[in-house]
């Protein structure tokens, strides 16, 4: 089940956020499952992961990132919603959480509108034991 509260800008439509909503749970299903392509296809090729380790900043490109997940049964006990999604024209943030039975995650993903798609340029990524 994914809940959200949007918040849009003057010149956006119900359109894009149904696009965001999309490549958003291509990002979910990508990562409960394993699945490499739904991943790739949700973040741009350019896209970052940021989070903090040991007190110290950890950069990821996509490439070592989704190169981490292998093909998997869907995580059993697992949820994904979104928390929030905030557009602009053709720039976008949005904030979901993923959380297991180990572990709480709290993504930022910042986005943006390519030839009239929606990709997942950067995420910031925080998480803690449950």
């Amino acid at each position: 089940m994914i809940s959200f509260h949007p918040v849009i800008g003057q010149n956006d439509t119900s359109a894009d956020l149904i696009m965001i909503q999309g490549t958003i749970q291509n990002y979910f299903d990508g990562w409960m499952t394993g699945d490499t392509t739904l991943l790739s296809k949700a973040m741009h090729a350019t896209c970052n992961l940021k989070f903090v380790r040991d007190g110290k900043l950890v950069r990821v490109d996509k490439k070592g990132y989704v190169g981490n997940f292998k093909p998997r049964p869907r995580l059993p006990d697992t949820e994904a919603r979104i928390i929030s999604i905030d557009i602009t024209r053709n720039a976008a943030s949005a904030k979901v959480e993923i959380v297991t039975p180990k572990r709480h995650f709290t993504d930022y993903f910042n986005l943006l509108k390519e030839a009239g798609e929606w990709y997942i340029t950067d995420k910031v990524s925080t998480n803690i034991s449950r």
